[in-house]
C-alpha cells in the first residue's frame, strides 16, 4: 500500500466522520448480483460493512476484508445491529490488498471502487479472478476515466482510474463470459450543489464450467 492511502490514512479517514459512507450496499452490486443464488462472497475493500451485510441477508456466507481496523469495527457492530444471522454469516479480516491473495475460492468476488496504480491494481484484480469458483462471478466497479472531468472530488492521478475493458482484457476468453462492461452513468450533486453525471465501470464477469477453445 502507497504511503498516501496506507492504513494510518483510512484510520484517521473513518475517526474524522461517524459514519463515513451511506450505509447502503453499492447499487451496481445491488443490481448485477440479487438474481444471484446465494453462495459463499469475498467483499474486497468493505469499508464500513453495508454490502457484506446486504448479501449476508440474502444468505451469502461472506468474507470481507478491508485495510483499515476502524472501517472493521463499525461494519462488524452494524452486522451485530442487523441480527444474529446476519453476523454469523460474516467473517470479518483485516489485509493489506497490496499484499495479499484471496485463500480461497468463492461463488461471488466482489470488488467497489478500489484505485490502485497501474501495476498494483492489475496485480490485485488478477488474484481476485483466480479467485473465483467454476461458474462463478466476478464483479468490478470504479470510477470511470471519464470523471477526471466531473466537479465531485475525485483523484487528480489518472492511473487511479480504469475501464471495464481494461480488466476485460486481462481475462481469458477461454475461461471468461462477459456479462457486463459498461460505463454506468448516474445523476449526483456535487459538492456546489449542481446535479452532475457521474460514470463508474462496471465489469461482471462468469467464470465457466471448464475451458474452451476460443
Amino acid at each position: 500500500m502507497s504511503d498516501q492511502f496506507d492504513q494510518a490514512f483510512w484510520d484517521e479517514r473513518y475517526r474524522s466522520h461517524p459514519t463515513l459512507w451511506s450505509g447502503k450496499p453499492n447499487p451496481h452490486l445491488v443490481g448485477e448480483v440479487e438474481d444471484l443464488i446465494p453462495g459463499t462472497a469475498l467483499d474486497v475493500g468493505c469499508g464500513e460493512g453495508a454490502d457484506a451485510i446486504w448479501l449476508a441477508e440474502r444468505r451469502w456466507r461472506v468474507t470481507a476484508v478491508d485495510l483499515s481496523p476502524v472501517a472493521l469495527e463499525r461494519a462488524a457492530a452494524q452486522a451485530g445491529r442487523a441480527g444474529q444471522q446476519v453476523a454469523e454469516r460474516i467473517t470479518w479480516g483485516r489485509v493489506d490488498i497490496t499484499d495479499w491473495e484471496p485463500p480461497a475460492r468463492y461463488d461471488l468476488v466482489s470488488a467497489q471502487y478500489l484505485h490502485l496504480r497501474l501495476e498494483p491494481r492489475q496485480a490485485l484484480f488478477d488474484h481476485l479472478a483466480d479467485a473465483v469458483a467454476p461458474r462463478g462471478t466476478l464483479l468490478i466497479v470504479g470510477h470511470h476515466p471519464s470523471d477526471l472531468e466531473t466537479t465531485m472530488p475525485r483523484p487528480s492521478d489518472p492511473e487511479l482510474f480504469f475501464t471495464g475493458d481494461d480488466i476485460a482484457g486481462r481475462l481469458d476468453p477461454g475461461e471468461w463470459v462477459v456479462l457486463t462492461n459498461t460505463a454506468a452513468g448516474r445523476a449526483v450533486t456535487d459538492p456546489e450543489g449542481r446535479q452532475v453525471t457521474i460514470h463508474d465501470a462496471v465489469l461482471r464477469a462468469q467464470r465457466r464450467d471448464a475451458p474452451v477453445d476460443t
